[in-house]
């Protein structure tokens, strides 16, 4: 998977920023399905909206069933043999697209080839394959290229089957000189769109989607794409976590439904902000304490990071009566939302990424009731009015 990217390397990431908007991607849209309402021939008795969305999920559900206890018959295998049943990793398909990416990913952001030593990045990447992971994310950008070697010399090293993962990178900051960044023919070979076509064409990615682009910008992207009988996006990579909301609960949802586009998120724990660690200040061996993050060490002892921390101490209840830590709370959070495809993982040592892939246990508990309670707490929600089933 493939994405092209116009972001930040090294600098703040924030949405102020304009220059660091836009980055083009990794994905393959589906057909333009809109739902069918369950209430064509309604009755009395017709189903709500969430209703009709929890019906429609179930159908899928079984269908995919069906349909895999077909090919285990098949190949004279049982389900066992699934990854699913053997890890207990949930997979999800990316978007309206046939892919199917595990529900949590691993990045490879500012850690590989930066943070952490090589022997600590198999140790990761180890953790997570066995747990069930098969995506894993990286950039052209990420530690100047570095990032994507580590990845690449990992997954030889330890012989895994290539097809039983999926590979995101993402491009535009490639070089210093003018010719080796942006999304120019030059760089990928043609303009965005064209650019993606003709790599998916030539065999050197599946899909693609974007990264950091506005709700417009995709559209427009798809739109030349069906224009001129080629390949349209399929995944938006956004920022999701719980004091980032509009764009992947807002945005996003209409994509979705009205061109297949599906959410990858990031960050979950907000660069470290809601993992707890700056509860009391910024410790030396965080991130916020290296040079080029200075940025996130003035958002934290901002009055607004004061409030997020305040909030945060809030929610420590709530966790403690699931049974789980914060940052366990923060990423099942993120995953309670039916629009992510995947949540990326960002983990500097084994017991991080462990603790954070332990977030697939407390999804089950996320019933409504914990996410009220959850959004009086942030009291950030965003609104809709739009209803996508149309």
């Amino acid at each position: 998977m493939l994405a092209a990217r116009t972001g930040a390397a090294g600098s703040q990431i924030s949405e102020e920023n304009t220059k660091l908007r836009r980055q083009s991607g990794f994905s393959v849209a589906g057909k333009d399905k809109s739902p069918k309402k369950a209430s064509e021939n309604a009755t009395d008795s017709s189903l709500s909206p969430s209703g009709e969305s929890q019906l429609r999920a179930r159908q899928l559900a079984l269908l995919r069933e069906v349909e895999m206890n077909w090919y285990l018959k098949l190949c004279d295998l049982s389900s066992e043999h699934t990854t699913t049943c053997t890890t207990g990793m949930p997979h999800r398909n990316l978007g309206k697209s046939g892919l199917r990416v595990s529900c949590l990913g691993l990045g490879t952001w500012v850690t590989f080839g930066g943070q952490i030593s090589d022997e600590v990045a198999e140790r990761l990447m180890t953790i997570a394959y066995e747990s069930g992971v098969n995506l894993f994310d990286t950039a052209e950008v990420y530690a100047a290229g570095k990032a994507e070697v580590i990845l690449g010399s990992i997954i030889k090293k330890k012989g895994w089957r290539r097809s039983s993962l999926v590979i995101t990178t993402k491009l535009y900051w490639g070089g210093k000189a003018e010719t080796e960044r942006g999304l120019s023919r030059k760089h990928i070979i043609e303009e965005i769109v064209r650019a993606m076509t003709h790599v998916i064409n030539q065999g050197m990615a599946m899909y693609w989607g974007t990264s950091r682009w506005s709700a417009m910008e995709i559209m427009e992207a798809y739109s030349v794409a069906r224009q001129f009988n080629m390949i349209p996006p399929v995944c938006e990579q956004a920022e999701y976590h719980l004091f980032q909301r509009e764009k992947v609960e807002v945005q996003l949802p209409e994509l979705y439904h009205k061109i297949g586009v599906g959410a990858m998120t990031w960050s979950p724990l907000a660069c470290g902000i809601i993992s707890g660690k700056y509860g009391n200040g910024v410790p030396e061996s965080s991130r916020a304490s290296l040079k080029c993050y200075q940025w996130l060490k003035e958002r934290i002892v901002s009055e607004e990071g004061r409030k997020q921390q305040n909030k945060l101490k809030d929610l420590s209840p709530i966790a403690e009566r699931l049974g789980c830590t914060l940052p366990q709370l923060a990423v099942a959070w993120c995953l309670r939302n039916e629009g992510v495809s995947s949540v990326l993982l960002g983990s500097s040592t084994p017991e991080q990424l462990i603790e954070n892939l332990g977030a697939i246990q407390v999804l089950p508990k996320m019933t409504s009731h914990v996410v009220n309670e959850i959004d009086n707490i942030l009291r950030n929600k965003p609104y809709s009015k739009k209803d996508y089933r149309s």
